[in-house]
């Protein structure tokens, strides 16, 4: 599975402003709603109930909210870049500026792990980030994250 599979150009936004963890929640939410056309709230209470299970802050500034939803017929992602990193109750107790979220429907098993694993493997390369971290554009930011499906096909 390719990122560029399940982000798409206007899905990704940079300098997204929060202040908290659960306002980052609302704000991904919010732009979600739009890019899926689910319900905000729907969306909002699918990412605090898996945040219940555990922290989706990964560590070293990167957080994966994801969750399930029957209305997507789909799996959608979304790339946040925040301006200011906020605590997100991660694994290694460094606040998060980086957030992927990944929705998927209610029956894709494997293909939500799929993707899962696609999205982390992408954010554990530190370079990667580094290069997210230094750039102010989401379509830049679009670009450097589609880049390495390209780089990885060839």
């Amino acid at each position: 599975m390719e990122i560029t599979e399940i982000l798409k150009p206007d899905s990704v936004f940079a300098n997204l402003k929060a202040g908290s963890k659960k306002q980052a929640l609302q704000e991904l939410a919010q732009y979600a709603a739009r890019i899926t056309g689910a319900q905000e709230r729907a969306i909002f209470d699918v990412l605090l109930e898996r945040e219940r299970l555990g922290t989706t802050g990964v560590g070293n500034g990167i957080a994966i909210p994801h969750g399930k939803l029957a209305q997507l017929e789909k799996l959608q992602g979304m790339f946040v870049r925040l301006e200011v990193p906020v605590d997100f109750e991660s694994i290694d107790d460094q606040p998060v500026d980086l957030i992927f979220l990944l929705l998927a429907p209610e029956e894709a098993g494997a293909d939500h792990l799929k993707a899962l694993a696609r999205v982390s493997r992408l954010l554990r390369d530190k370079s990667m980030c580094e290069k997210l971290r230094g750039t102010e554009e989401a379509d830049a930011l679009y670009a450097l994250l589609s880049e390495t499906a390209q780089t990885n096909a060839a």
